[in-house]
């Protein structure tokens, strides 16, 4: 195990005097998946704690973070139950910070028991991960990001750059995404649950994803909202109306890109 990630076991032992603490609860690399952890990772981590008053005043006090081995240079409470931080040392730190009732009903997966005062199980408290929507289908993930393309453009040929960059290369590329986890020829390298672009370079992609095309940059709009079209009309049987409104945008753009440049 990576030295950086034995440091949780080095907190779990210091909390493990204070009673009100129940368990300590690895996530992510830092969770079921430890072999994943390497020198670029943050620890990632659930405390469990008795009630909600012993909860309120390890929300506010962070000098039990010192059960790491150093000193918190920075905090920032990024959430009602916790806190990122970061230690003189260059570890980074994210926790979230729950009463047995409220993890009962908390989706999470993939967690790790670092330690547990043995009073039940920690596993067994938390929700399971919400199943597929009707939403989640080939279907949507086909036609949601023709949608997206198409309002992009609109945006890029008024100007805004930055709402169309998000539109055509954040919100349409992560619909492609969708598409590939639906392929049943895709393997994903330890797919996560809650962010669909985690090691997405290191996933089997019989049809593959030409990423570099899809996301050039905040001034490569008309060649990513290109690159994204010709992926979905490749690989799915997709609506003439839209791809050919879609075309005619991107004619339109170029046309006025040439111009501009003129």
């Amino acid at each position: 195990m990576h030295p950086n990630l034995l440091r949780l076991d080095r907190l779990a032992a210091h909390l493990a005097t204070d009673p009100h603490v129940q368990a300590v609860l690895g996530l992510g690399s830092a969770g079921a998946e430890t072999h994943r952890f390497d020198d670029h990772s943050d620890i990632d981590f659930f405390l469990i704690i008795d009630t909600p008053d012993s909860k309120h005043r390890y929300l506010q006090d962070t000098s039990w973070l010192q059960g790491f081995g150093g000193n918190v240079a920075y905090s920032l409470v990024n959430d009602p139950n916790g806190r990122k931080a970061l230690l003189a040392d260059g570890l980074f730190l994210e926790y979230a910070i729950f009463t047995p009732d409220q993890v009962a009903a908390l989706p999470f997966t993939g967690a790790r028991v670092v330690w547990s005062r043995g009073c039940y199980d920690p596993l067994a408290l938390g929700a399971a991960v919400p199943a597929a929507t009707a939403i989640d289908t080939v279907g949507f993930h086909l036609n949601e990001p023709l949608t997206n393309l198409y309002v992009g453009l609109h945006r890029e040929l008024r100007g805004e750059h930055l709402a169309a960059m998000r539109f055509i290369q954040v919100y349409a590329v992560d619909r492609v995404l969708a598409l590939v986890r639906l392929d049943p020829a895709t393997t994903l390298d330890h797919p996560d649950h809650f962010e669909a672009t985690r090691r997405i370079e290191r996933a089997r992609l019989p049809r593959g994803l030409p990423l570099h095309r899809m996301v050039p940059g905040y001034t490569g709009n008309l060649d990513a909202a290109r690159a994204v079209l010709a992926w979905l009309t490749a690989h799915h049987d997709t609506d003439p109306a839209i791809v050919a409104a879609i075309r005619e945008l991107t004619t339109t753009l170029d046309t006025q890109n040439k111009t501009d440049s003129a």
